[in-house]
Order: C-alpha cells, then structure tokens, then sequence
C-alpha cells in the first residue's frame, strides 16, 4: 500500500460558525450534503451512499470550530477534518478540510469535496 498524502482545501461559505457547525457534526446535518443518510451511536458515525456503508470514529470536536473523524478500515493514521476558520478582521466563514488520500486519487478526492461543498452552499443559500 502506498503512503497517502495530507492536503488541504479551504471553501468561503456565507453561514454563521455556528450555523455551519450543526451541517458539520450532525447526522442530520452531514446527511442533507455529504452522505445519502447518516446514523450514529456515540463515537461511530455510519455513512451511506447509495447502499454503502463505511463507519467512522469521531475523534475530536470543539463546538461551532471543528470535528475529526477517522475511516473504522482504515489501516493508518488518516483522518478527514472539517475546520470553521473565522477571519478575525472581515468575519468571513470558510470551511477549511483535511483529508489523505492516495497520489493517484488526490485530484479526485479533491473534486468529490468540491461537488461536496458546493451542495452545502446550496442548503445553507451561501455562493
């Protein structure tokens, strides 16, 4: 297997942190953008896109800043983060994500973020 790389992407969403967060730490929430539906017991997050299932562990969360979770298959460290970063001058939103993935797969995973937060934007009537 080979090693996955880390990047990052940052999205300006017009929304309040707190506004933001719910979409990002639910399962209501991340099942109305990222996830045909979404359950939770405790710590496990289990996704579902069209019949699939992968479970995830949520790591880590600060109210309205962040929440990190980790894929349960998988066999490192990886880990995919979703930050609400505030401008201290302008008050902008942006949506700043940490994810890993394979140097083969990485302009794709990128993409499948941006399809991602484009139907977030769309929910929360952000451009």
């Amino acid at each position: 297997m080979s090693d996955k790389i880390k990047y990052e992407i940052e999205f300006v969403i017009q929304s309040s942190p707190q506004l933001l967060y719910q979409y990002l730490s639910t399962p209501s929430g991340l099942s109305e953008w990222f996830a045909d539906n979404v359950n939770s017991r405790g710590e496990l997050f289990e996704f579902i896109w069209d019949g699939a299932e992968e479970e995830a562990r949520l790591l880590k969360k600060k109210n309205d800043d962040f929440v990190r979770f980790s894929w349960v298959d998988n066999e490192d460290d990886s880990f995919f983060e979703l930050k609400i970063i505030v401008d201290e001058i302008t008050k902008d939103v942006s949506l700043f994500i940490t994810d890993f993935a394979e140097e083969d797969e990485l302009d794709e995973a990128k993409m499948l973020w941006e399809n991602q937060v484009s139907d977030l934007k769309s929910i929360l009537g952000s451009k």
